[in-house]
């Protein structure tokens, strides 16, 4: 090596290393002391080992006094694999002026966003900032309306995933809201449009930042998180386990896993799961766990609208989506919140081509003032179109209770379900069968020396006659009635049969959903 090239590499070298310091030492090391790791440990922990390549490196921000300036300003971008697949990261780095967004920084997370979108790969952003940058104004925000408007081009493209760790507020809690996965960490993340601050003086509320934004506000209550972590290297490694599930684009497959569990596996303790009560509650979850492969299933939005359950599972190794409704919780009721819940999850699966299987046990729409006047109608819609959109392979078990309107909504037949099962137990009408007769049988009743025995005679009448599987069987609603011990054996069947499945909606720009 010659002399020259030897200086040139000492300064190459020189250079990583004040890149590499971010803030510096102290600033890191106070981040640290909260229990947060750097933007460089995250980045390592979520990519496979030794696979980042890092990109714009060396890209400082002119805006700043020079003294201000720091190599990578404020952001580390970049690409590498997560098990084995290419994935684009961006991790805003709070130790250099508090990870706050720029036009330098914004060019930064653009040119990442461009090359993932290109080249068909999940894009994973690492919140941790302080807003935007105030001493820029105006080129701050157009940074972030940049980066909405390529989250906006790539939904539905390419899978985009957030992870919140640290704070997210203002302006940059959109593109988090735009993405399809938003992950949480408990007691060091939190998101808000207005701070406690500014709540303060508007409108007098007095709230911590925890009780408006935490984590457990929004995997909870608003809904906007997903997943919520124990600490950073918890979430990063859920978020590794999400991607194993997904496709890297809209044209690509899941990635299929050898399974050592049998597909035409029997589960005799199905058939004791189902309570002879129709008002005893069980457990949807223990169903699904007995039913995919290894009894693993990744759970989204676990805290929020518990009444229903979505997430992803295996069935002969490849990935589907999953919806069910939770008889444990408000009766398996479809509310505001659930049909939200399930419909955008619904739309997710139909963008990266994941079939949807869904357990129904549902008694109807849940009554009240609050959830008509706050639209109950409009939000049921929802749940409505995304199944009767949805292209993919969609199976439908119902396992006991479907009526109404509930019923049409949950996957049936009459909204282009592919296949539909149903249980003996299953109780397919308009409404209960107790709820039925005392409306169109009230007269008899009511005439009746005994009404309470009359009254018992005639629901088990109309439970005969209408309240069973066979009769949406005869009229083919229904395509098959199944032990539940065949519950597994029959919907991987009926996933290996819809596997090349193609279906073609009219040609159109979009739909216009109900929102």
């Amino acid at each position: 090596m010659t002399e020259l090239m030897q200086k040139k590499i000492d300064e190459l070298e020189k250079r990583n290393e004040t890149a590499l310091a971010g803030g510096g030492a102290d600033k890191i090391a106070k981040h640290k002391k909260g229990g947060r790791l750097s933007a460089r440990e995250r980045v390592e922990i979520l990519l496979d080992p030794g696979s980042f390549v890092e990109m714009d490196r060396f890209v400082t921000n002119r805006s700043t006094p020079e003294a201000a300036r720091v190599p990578g300003d404020g952001v580390i971008t970049g690409y590498g694999r997560v098990n084995g697949k290419l994935i684009y990261v961006s991790s805003q780095d709070f130790t250099v002026v508090g990870g706050s967004m720029s036009r330098t920084q914004a060019n930064k997370v653009c040119k990442v966003m461009d090359l993932a979108l290109k080249n068909g790969a999940p894009f994973v952003s690492i919140n941790d900032s302080g807003g935007a940058r105030i001493q820029e104004g105006i080129e701050s925000l157009g940074g972030y309306a940049d980066i909405f408007s390529r989250n906006v081009l790539s939904s539905g493209v390419i899978p985009q995933i957030t992870a919140i760790m640290g704070p997210c507020a203002g302006g940059a809690v959109y593109s988090p809201s735009i993405t399809d996965f938003v992950f949480m960490v408990e007691n060091t993340s939190y998101m808000f449009v207005t701070g406690p601050d500014v709540i303060k003086a508007v409108t007098h509320e007095e709230v911590t930042k925890e009780d408006l934004g935490g984590a457990a506000t929004h995997s909870q209550k608003s809904g906007v998180a997903h997943f919520t972590a124990h600490d950073d290297k918890h979430c990063l490694l859920l978020i590794r386990e999400l991607l194993s599930f997904l496709p890297s684009n809209n044209l690509d497959d899941s990635v299929s896993l050898a399974t050592k569990d049998r597909p035409d596996r029997i589960v005799e303790s199905l058939n004791s799961l189902i309570p002879d009560s129709p008002k005893k509650p069980y457990d949807m979850l223990a169903l699904i766990s007995e039913v995919v492969d290894e009894g693993y299933f990744l759970e989204i939005h676990k805290n929020f609208a518990a009444n229903i359950i979505v997430g992803f599972a295996r069935f002969n190794g490849r990935p589907v989506g999953i919806v069910a409704n939770q008889p444990q919780i408000l009766a398996g009721c479809l509310n505001i919140e659930a049909s939200r819940k399930a419909a955008r999850f619904i739309r997710f699966c139909d963008a990266f081509n994941l079939p949807v299987v869904s357990f129904v046990d549902v008694p109807g729409f849940l009554p009240g003032k609050d959830q008509e006047w706050n639209g109950i109608i409009t939000h049921g819609a929802k749940l409505l179109y995304a199944y009767a959109e949805a292209t993919v392979p969609k199976v439908t078990l119902i396992t006991r209770k479907a009526y109404g309107g509930a019923y049409i909504v949950m996957g049936s037949k009459l909204l282009r379900s592919d296949v539909n099962l149903a249980f003996p137990s299953a109780e397919i009408a308009v409404m209960g069968a107790e709820g039925a007769v005392n409306i169109i049988k009230r007269e008899e009743i009511s005439k009746a020396k005994d009404p309470a025995a009359e009254r018992s005679r005639l629901t088990a009448e109309y439970e005969t006659q209408f309240s069973n599987p066979y009769v949406s069987a005869e009229l083919g609603y229904t395509d098959e009635v199944i032990e539940p011990a065949l519950t597994r054996k029959r919907i991987i069947d009926s996933l290996e049969m819809l596997k090349n499945k193609r279906d073609i909606i009219p040609p159109k720009k979009h739909g216009n959903i109900p929102l």
